[in-house]
């Protein structure tokens, strides 16, 4: 057995638990499991008789080396078994709908014998649903929106997560020797918010055609791959047990670089290009740019030899979508793009206070760390219960905290107290306005009654925006990606309305969100708003999100200039709209 299938079937274990009501911790467990799993190089099934072994491995206790004995030895094991004789594997599918928590899915099993997505929108489309407890007519509704929204999205993942499989596949193939340089593609280089499978361009001495052999054979036996798709001369294809498909390509160095931007994309940039090209007496392929006439190679090592032999400045990956790149840069007109090393502080996160799970001064320490010059706290307001959120009492005897760790940070680091307050149906915000004149940054974001009437929900942050105190507007669309759609409303008239009146609008960098978009984005400056980019950190690990923030900005041709967290924190306070 090899370590994928012992992964998935841990992993499958652990979500049977989490139906059956089983302890979190145990649940746990059995996830930490899978991950260890699927990341070892050493094949699992040839230590599973030395438990020692079993064990070294960070996230194998005692009982889960027996576990994975058994699994080795029979296909199966005990716990598996035993939940297997109550539920079904195909129930765990159930678990990524909206409203589908383990409860509400062992309750469909027993009551309606609902194991998979086909049998559930039977039974909801029915009316079956509406006779169990909690299930009336709206919760149907938004049932079946979400199952519509889940086969348009199924085979689609974060950029996260593909850049997190993209880091483990390059570790993994930068330990053959004579592989020296692994480069994602496609999507994912691009900074698309979502990718549909994941391209790696390798090279190296053991790419040149003399030795690739060896190098593609290395390549389809890697331990992670959970089925093998092809094989052939300089490319593998497979799949990861999450079902994203990988195309690893292995090149000869001379013609990375014209592969590189061919497999970049986008589709239409390259159609724009090789037109722009053919103009020019050449023909442009993932071999180089050549002449037409006598098929000379005259650029092909590297992109920037590609762009600058067609008389255009380099053209990032982020802007290659065929949206006015390819004439900025024969115009030498493409903007400095903003990059991590401009950011200097983030002002949405939160603590222990709430939801978050690190302190105040914890949280100050991680963004120290990371260069950063100042920060905000913002925990949750009162109206969001399910996080602890704060009310007016405690929201400034947490300001007053904020700002006591300020002062022990001996001024090497600033700490601004604040607020993600909601905004409420009406438009009112959750606190008082007397709280919210003693607090530094107030973000204001909508987390509830996503689906009033566009005009109603566009009144409602209308308001919200009026309230003289509000600095930022929060993840201005509320959407979670792949799970929840933007709730309706005039973006364009918001967006109009806060340049207006100098309220900035954020970007969340959390994957999940990216939100706004980069289209969003690119209105926001036109309408004038200020930006700015937070990562909504709920952990000291999360402050490292802000990199795919800054990739979002990017795709928006966004430079340092238009947004706000490159500004030291003076400044940064200044620019915010002031308070009365």
């Amino acid at each position: 057995m090899d370590n994928i299938t012992i992964a998935r079937l841990l992993d499958e274990t652990a979500a049977l638990l989490e139906i059956d009501g089983a302890d979190p911790f145990r649940i746990r467990s059995y996830r930490r499991a899978a991950e260890a799993v699927e990341q070892q190089t050493t094949v699992l099934a040839t230590i599973a008789d030395d438990p020692k072994a079993l064990t070294a491995i960070a996230g194998i206790g005692k009982g889960m080396a027996a576990n994975i004995r058994d699994l080795v030895a029979t296909g199966s094991m005990p716990l598996r078994d035993e939940l297997l004789k109550t539920y079904r594997p195909s129930m765990l599918e159930l678990l990524r709908l909206p409203g589908m928590g383990p409860k509400t899915v062992a309750l469909l099993w027993s009551a309606l014998q609902v194991s998979d997505v086909d049998s559930l929108e039977a039974a909801a489309k029915a009316g079956h649903l509406n006779k169990l407890p909690r299930m009336g007519q709206k919760f149907v509704d938004k049932l079946l929106k979400g199952i519509e929204d889940y086969r348009k999205n199924t085979g689609r993942f974060r950029i996260d997560k593909a850049a997190e499989i993209a880091e483990r596949i390059t570790a993994l193939l930068l330990h053959f020797e004579g592989i020296d340089t692994v480069t994602p593609a496609g999507s994912l280089r691009r900074g698309r918010e979502t990718v549909g499978d994941l391209d790696l361009l390798v090279t190296g001495p053991a790419c040149e055609s003399n030795c690739v052999a060896a190098a593609v054979d290395y390549v389809a036996a890697l331990p992670l791959i959970d089925q093998l798709i092809a094989k052939g001369q300089n490319k593998v294809s497979f799949l990861m047990r999450n079902g994203l498909q990988v195309d690893v390509r292995l090149l000869p160095r001379h013609t990375y670089g014209a592969a590189l931007q061919y497999f970049t994309g986008s589709k239409m940039h390259n159609v724009t290009l090789r037109q722009r090209a053919i103009k020019q007496g050449f023909t442009l392929s993932e071999y180089g740019l050549a002449k037409i006439d006598d098929n000379t190679i005259v650029a092909s090592e590297s992109e920037e030899d590609v762009y600058r032999a067609l008389g255009l400045d380099y053209i990032a990956p982020e802007l290659r979508e065929n949206c006015g790149e390819i004439e900025a840069a024969a115009a030498h007109t493409l903007p400095q793009l903003i990059t991590l090393a401009d950011i200097r502080g983030d002002v949405h996160m939160h603590t222990t206070a709430t939801d978050g799970s690190n302190s105040i001064r914890e949280m100050a320490e991680a963004a120290f760390e990371r260069g950063y010059k100042f920060i905000a706290i913002t925990d949750h307001s009162k109206n969001l219960a399910m996080t602890n959120g704060m009310d007016d009492a405690r929201a400034l005897e947490h300001a007053r905290r904020v700002k006591e760790v300020d002062a022990e940070m001996d001024g090497r680091i600033r700490l601004f107290s604040g607020i993600e307050v909601d905004i409420l149906i009406d438009g009112a915000l959750d606190l008082e306005d007397s709280t919210l004149a003693q607090l530094d940054i107030v973000v204001g974001s909508v987390h509830s009654h996503f689906k009033l009437d566009p005009e109603e929900q566009t009144a409602r942050i209308l308001r919200a925006v009026g309230n003289p105190y509000l600095r930022i507007l929060g993840h201005p669309t509320g959407r979670i990606l792949l799970r929840r759609e933007p709730y309706a409303y005039d973006v364009d008239r918001v967006l109009k309305r806060c340049g207006e009146l100098g309220v900035a609008v954020e970007h969340n960098a959390s994957p999940p969100r990216a939100d706004l978009n980069d289209r969003n984005l690119r209105a926001a400056k036109e309408f004038g708003c200020k930006i700015a980019v937070n990562t909504d950190a709920h952990s000291t690990d999360e402050l490292d999100l802000m990199r795919f923030g800054i990739t979002q900005l990017r795709r928006a041709w966004l430079s340092p200039a238009d947004v706000l967290n490159t500004l030291d924190a003076d400044a940064f306070l200044a620019a915010l709209r002031p308070r009365p």
